[in-house]
Parts: structure tokens; sequence; C-alpha cells
């Protein structure tokens, strides 16, 4: 099947969309992307969905919603156009959309989640059914609801005779810790490692009053000098104590802390460049940290996935810290930047073909189901014809 993955990360910067090729059924599942885009927001749009994610109110959430779906759909039509396909060539949408709260109680347990794209937009728009809020029904079976991506790690990237950590670094960091395909009773494990992106990004946007949205190539963080107190000092936060599954989000790790971050900074006499070094470091040693607590086995492989991994100071110091060998994805084939629109491609897959798409190793859920909801476009009656008629691909 043809399918247009979409996704839009913590950060809120863009929605990756990716025209895919996923064929089978698991074990033996296959998934390439064809063409793949960013699609960036309009100017004033990021803020509008952060401000939003801080409280916005009911009316601009509507909004908001109606407003995600014509700009995922737009998305999909360019990555459409771009790479010389019609919408009349795509079986199905799959999208992620915007994630605008995860509910995390204080012992853990994920009570809620909320995100937006609107998919009839999304369908009326390309005329391609479009499956959707993938999300929820992992947690409406006691599960985190992410992160999802360990499913189609599970399927895709396992390594013949040894263990990988296969690493995203958005907004927030997360894992998969996959055992290789030579053992057959391990059972994989995946949760958020803790901030990835988002600190620094956000500190990033106080300290140049808006003129840098992250810290292009590292400059900043090789500049600086961090401080080693307050770094022992961040890693005390209780979420890294968690065990897993466990998820978090730009509820915890957010702007307001990211102010307070850098307010504490300054105030322990710290420069702009040695602030950003520090949070840098943060993000690493969290994510060392979460592997040596709560990898199942020796690690002899990480693959980074995400923005993350373009920044040669964060990558340095993940080597240095981490006894396996660390490479990005796009060393073993896996376009890092688009990862996630085809992991929301793989999953629309799984749904239109009714297959679970989450494991309960994964998640925390009481059992594996079939996620999303379906909203049927213009193809709808051709598609059941066409891929249940006949029981093919």
């Amino acid at each position: 099947m043809k399918i247009i993955g979409l996704m839009s990360g913590t950060s809120a910067d863009a929605i990756d969309a990716a025209v895919c090729e996923i064929s089978g059924a698991p074990p033996l599942l296959t998934a390439d992307i064809a063409h793949a885009i960013t699609f960036p927001y309009p100017e004033g749009f990021q803020q509008r969905i952060l401000d939003a994610c801080a409280g916005g109110r009911v009316d601009e959430l509507c909004a908001i919603n109606f407003g995600l779906g014509e700009l995922f759909a737009a998305a999909a039509l360019r990555a459409l156009e771009e790479g010389g396909f019609t919408p009349a060539q795509i079986d199905v949408i799959g999208s992620h959309g915007q994630t605008f709260w995860h509910a995390v109680e204080p012992d853990g347990k994920v009570s809620a989640t909320l995100q937006l794209a609107e998919p009839a937009v999304i369908a009326e728009r390309t005329g391609i059914t479009t499956i959707s809020n993938f999300r929820t029904r992992d947690v409406a079976v006691g599960g985190q609801g992410a992160p999802l991506t360990g499913y189609a790690d599970w399927l895709l990237l396992r390594h013949p005779t040894h263990w990988r950590a296969v690493q995203n670094i958005g907004g927030i960091g997360n894992v998969t810790f996959l055992p290789p395909l030579s053992d057959s009773k391990s059972l994989p494990t995946a949760f958020d490692t803790g901030p990835g992106n988002a600190l620094m990004d956000s500190a990033m946007l106080l300290l140049t009053q808006g003129q840098q949205a992250y810290d292009r190539d590292g400059l900043w963080a090789r500049e600086g000098s961090l401080d080693e107190d307050w770094l022992q000092t961040l890693l005390l936060h209780p979420y890294y104590d968690i065990k897993p599954p466990k998820t978090t989000g730009r509820e915890l790790f957010s702007a307001r802390m990211a102010a307070e971050l850098v307010t504490e900074g300054r105030a322990r006499g710290l420069n702009d460049a040695g602030i950003i070094a520090t949070l840098t470091a943060l993000t690493a040693q969290s994510i060392a940290d979460a592997y040596e607590r709560f990898a199942p086995a020796r690690l002899d492989e990480v693959i980074l996935s995400g923005g993350g991994r373009s920044n040669p100071v964060l990558m340095e110091l993940l080597q240095a810290l981490i006894p396996a060998r660390v490479l990005p994805s796009d060393a073993i084939g896996v376009d890092g930047d688009n990862k996630e629109a085809l992991v929301f491609a793989l999953l629309a897959h799984e749904t239109w073909h009714a297959r679970a798409g989450n494991l309960p190793s994964l998640t925390g859920a009481s059992r594996a189901v079939i996620l999303g909801d379906i909203t049927p476009g213009d193809n709808y009656v051709d598609l059941i014809r066409r891929t249940w008629g006949t029981g093919s691909e």
C-alpha cells in the first residue's frame, strides 16, 4: 500500500510528511519512504500552538484543530506533488496530529492524551481515507499511549545478533531497547528518557530574544563551560527515577521550566553559552543514565533519530557516556528526519488490516489493540474492495 505518514512532534516546529510503501504482515513487514518533506508552520503558528498548550481557551483549541487539519492536508498534498504522485495513487493517510496535552498522574499512569489536526478536514481536502488518533486506544487499555515508535522499531530495526537501543531525540527523548532476532524469548521495552531538545530550544529562544530556535551545530554548547554541580542537581528530578513504562512531555519539561533554568543558571554566574552547555549535557546524561538503570541487557549499538542527532556536541557527549557504538539512523538506511512519519504510516497500515499496533511490553497496556480512528475519504469504498475484498495488500 502507498500511505502518507504525517507527524508533528513536541517542538511543534513543522509537519513531517512522508509518502511510504508498506507491504506484508508482521513479522515479515517492509516499509520504505518514497518521498518526504518538512512542511513548516506559517509564521506565528508554532507560538499559537505552544500558547494553547499552556492554557488556551476551548474556542482557540477548536480553531487550531481545524487549522491544523488544513495544514496537515496541505503538507500531504505538497509531498505528493514534489514526489510525482497524485492523490489517486495513495491508499491511506496516517496522521499523528499535534500533541497538545499528555496527562501523567503522580504515580506515572497516563489518564488522558490529546492530539489535534482534524482528520475530517484532511480526508476532505485530499480525498484520501485518513487514520488518526492512535494514542488514545492504548491509553484506554492502561497504556502510556507512547512511545508508539517502539512497535515499528520492533518490526523493522532488530539486529540479527546483538541488542540495540533506538533513541529518538525530538523535543522529548524516547528509547526502544530491542533484543536481537536470534533471541526468541526477550521482549522489547520502551519509554521516554526525559528532555530531548525541549529545554535547550526553549532556552535558546529566551537567550536570543526569539532570534534562534535552537543551538545550530551545537556552537553555543561547544563554546560554553558546563556547571557540573548544577548538572548533578538537575539529574535529581524525580522523573528519572520512575521505572518504565513511563512517558512525559512539554507539560513537564516545559518552556516555563526552561525559563526557570535560565534564571537559575544566571544566578550561578553562568554566561548564556554555559547555560546551553549544561542543558545539552543534561539531555545526554539523562539518556545515558536511563540506559544504565533500565537497559535489560548490554547494548552494542545506539541508533539515533530526530533533530538532536544533528547536534555534534550532543552526539559526542552520548558517545563518551554510553559504552556502545552510537550512530545516526541514516547509517543503517533509516531517514532520521522522517522516521516518525514512517512510523505512523506503518501504524495506519496495521490499523487498516485490523491488526494491533501496540505491544504491551512497550507501553504497559493490558493487551494489544487496534489503534486509531478511521475517517473515510473519497477512495473509501474502492479501498475496501481492493484490500479487503481480495485479501491483497
